[in-house]
């Protein structure tokens, strides 16, 4: 896969994972307040930026023809994208006091599989 269509793919999904989010922001804010809507963008944040540490990592083997090097880095960039996630989500809990946790949760979990779902449906 070339570097573009890579870029193509990993631009199309963050699309995907923004309209997601901000869907479940609203409707967190339509059902318990400004909070509840905040919390679900971090928690779609999150997910959004830990994809970006993971595409840096990625596209280091987009025209690589070793397998062997493609997997590795696969690898490296999927352990980066949950560590930065964990990381954000430990600061985010610690910071923001008016933390709504199911908002939250809603938020992230619908970035992460919205972004499986765009990544499987995308033409490449």
């Amino acid at each position: 896969m070339s570097a573009s269509i890579t870029s193509d793919v990993f631009s199309k999904m963050l699309k995907i994972q923004l309209v997601a989010t901000l869907a479940v922001a609203v409707v967190a804010m339509l059902i318990s307040g400004l909070n509840a809507s905040f919390s679900a963008v971090v928690g779609g944040a999150s997910v959004m930026v830990g994809a970006l540490a993971a595409t840096a990592i990625a596209r280091r083997s987009a025209n690589s023809m070793d397998s062997a090097a493609v997997l590795v880095n696969m690898l490296k960039a999927e352990a980066v994208k949950i560590l930065v996630i964990v990381i954000l989500l430990a600061v985010i809990f610690n910071v923001y006091k008016q933390l709504v946790p199911l908002a939250l949760i809603a938020g992230l979990a619908a970035a992460a599989l919205l972004s499986g779902l765009a990544l499987s449906k995308l033409k490449v």
